[in-house]
């Protein structure tokens, strides 16, 4: 079996998208997910199954909920070692801020054009890093406050993000590997 990480974008944000964390995991139950668990309302679900295809994983519980709720919700899959290769490569964990830190996850790896015309936008005092298909986060103030938020990147790369706070990313790995 292999355990997956969930991460829906834009779901339980204001009143759109509105899903209840237990009728999100009898979904994933229902699919025959097995060991089904749930963290904070955000959308982020840990899981077992026999090991699949990441994007037709995903396909699966989007139809899914479609069918269920009635409403889109792009959702993105990881592995534990998804989850540590993202974690290892953050730059900002010797940073005071680490409270201040919030990684991106990219439903793609963004077009270099793309991310070279991003460079030429002045963020400061915040800071942010691309590694692949992740976008690390550093704020000066914080996120709620910032231009530099999932929104932004996700206009200006062109592509499709979900964004979780340092504390959350850490905790789903831990969750991950305990089930």
């Amino acid at each position: 079996m292999e355990t997956y990480i969930s991460l829906l974008r834009g779901i339980n944000v204001g009143a759109q998208k509105k899903i209840l964390m237990k009728d999100l995991k009898a979904l994933y139950e229902a699919l025959g997910f097995e060991k089904v668990q749930t963290y904070i309302q955000s959308g982020n679900v840990l899981f077992q199954t026999k090991k699949q295809d990441k994007e037709m994983l995903s396909r699966k519980v989007e139809k899914k909920i479609k069918e269920v709720y009635g409403f889109d919700v792009a959702l993105l899959h990881l592995t534990i070692p998804d989850m540590e290769k993202i974690i290892a490569a953050n730059p900002y964990l010797a940073s005071e801020k680490i409270q201040s830190l919030y990684v991106a996850f990219l439903y793609a790896i963004p077009e270099t054009a793309k991310m070279e015309l991003l460079k030429k936008i002045d963020l400061t005092p915040d800071q942010y890093s691309i590694s692949d298909k992740a976008i690390y986060m550093c704020y000066d103030t914080s996120y709620g406050t910032s231009k530099m938020n999932n929104n932004f990147f996700e206009t200006k790369l062109k592509l499709t993000a979900t964004t979780r706070n340092w504390k959350t990313t850490i905790k789903l790995k831990e969750l991950a590997e305990a089930l």
